[in-house]
């Protein structure tokens, strides 16, 4: 083997280690599902806690989180809305390129004045979304929410059984990932860090 081939091979070796070493530093690994590509959740436009009406472009620049829910839920959407809110402090002075999108499953009850107050008692700049019963039940369906009332017998009332789980999409709208129901603030942090 001549000593010109020998530093041919070595220089070689060399290359593919630090491509390989380059490949694995600089590629995204998501806790949540990784949604890149995907073609679904047509943009929304719905009226926001204040009244005014909001579309996903409103918000590019910043990353959105999307989570569909109800203000009369008893556990799932404000244990979701407070590790969103933790999150937000996990993320420090980059959570202002965040923006938390609360969108109601209960149009009925979830009045502008009730997400007026259940959406910025989280967080003052998390927005509740809401519209008409077919506005809303359009949105459930283009991004696959399952919500349906479930009457409570010996009760007047009713409760939402919905599916629960967060959207993120990047800074220029697309999906990225969804995370689902439970998730650690310190997991929602890491993925969203990833997009800032």
């Amino acid at each position: 083997m001549s000593v010109r081939f020998k530093w041919v091979y070595l220089a070689l070796i060399l290359l593919t280690t630090l491509l390989i070493a380059c490949q694995q530093g600089s590629s995204a690994s998501f806790i949540g599902t990784d949604l890149t590509g995907t073609q679904f959740g047509k943009p929304l436009s719905l009226t926001d806690h204040t009244g005014k009406l909001r579309s996903m472009n409103d918000f590019k620049g910043k990353v959105v989180v999307l989570f569909f829910g109800y203000t009369h839920c008893p556990d799932v959407c404000p244990t979701t809305m407070s590790d969103l809110k933790q999150t937000m402090k996990l993320l420090g002075d980059k959570a202002d390129d965040v923006q938390v999108l609360f969108v109601t499953v209960d149009p009925e009850r979830d009045t502008q004045e009730v997400l007026a107050q259940f959406v910025p008692g989280f967080d003052p700049r998390f927005i509740g979304l809401r519209g008409t019963v077919e506005e809303v039940a359009a949105n459930l369906s283009e991004y696959k929410v399952y919500a349906a009332k479930v009457s409570e017998p010996g009760k007047s009332g009713y409760t939402m059984d919905h599916s629960a789980g967060l959207y993120v999409f990047d800074k220029t709208g697309a999906p990225r990932i969804y995370l689902g129901y439970g998730e650690k603030p310190e997991n929602i942090a890491h993925d969203l860090r990833l997009l800032l």
